[in-house]
């Protein structure tokens, strides 16, 4: 893969960052974008209908936001619910770097950015959010939900939202053959948002 795709480690493409603007009914974001990043030139639309369509999250507990890229869903969390935890994980170290000052310049102090190393093992999730990453291929995809998902507290449940042209339909299905009960709760602009329930 190359090394400035937005799932690498370490991009190497030059920084080049730029603000950008996340509005939702409850909640206004101000973010830094970057190249290296995934969706950098403007907030990705398929997270904006995301964030429109899914209910409230728990108002506390730990949250996780899988795949934080640099930082819409998970601020938009943290701000949802100022007494959760939202652990914002990524491999992609600048695109950590980018979500830790988002939340500082957003007022979400309880964003902890975050590899899968610094998350201890006994933490356990009361929602999961994401917009995952597609493009690492599906058998590196399939592990990474299955691992994260095993981590849902009972009752609890993940919100995933796929463009259906990226398999949103398939992953969908997939789910569900490997015993997770997962429901389309919307199609927006060819996005499915998926909620997905801890077995």
């Amino acid at each position: 893969m190359p090394d400035d795709h937005y799932f690498s480690a370490a991009p190497s493409a030059t920084s080049r960052p730029q603000e950008l603007e996340l509005t939702l009914p409850d909640v206004h974001l101000t973010l830094v974008a970057d190249r290296g990043v995934f969706s950098a030139r403007a907030v990705d639309p398929g997270t904006v209908e995301f964030l429109k369509a899914v209910p409230p999250p728990p108002p506390e507990g730990h949250l996780l936001d899988l795949g934080c890229g640099y930082g819409p869903i998970a601020c938009t969390l943290a701000l949802r619910a100022p007494r959760a935890t939202v652990w914002a994980l990524d491999v992609n170290e600048r695109a950590l770097s980018l979500t830790a000052s988002n939340a500082k310049r957003n007022g979400a102090p309880n964003v902890r950015a975050v590899t899968s190393a610094d998350i201890p093992a006994d933490v356990t999730f009361s929602g999961i959010w994401s917009n995952p990453p597609i493009r690492i291929g599906k058998p590196a995809l399939h592990a990474l939900l299955e691992g994260w998902l095993a981590r849902l507290v009972p009752g609890g449940f993940a919100w995933l939202v796929v463009h259906h042209h990226l398999g949103g339909d398939s992953l969908a299905r997939w789910l569900d053959a490997q015993g997770w009960v997962t429901s389309k709760v919307s199609s927006r602009k060819g996005y499915r948002i998926m909620k997905v329930a801890a077995r």
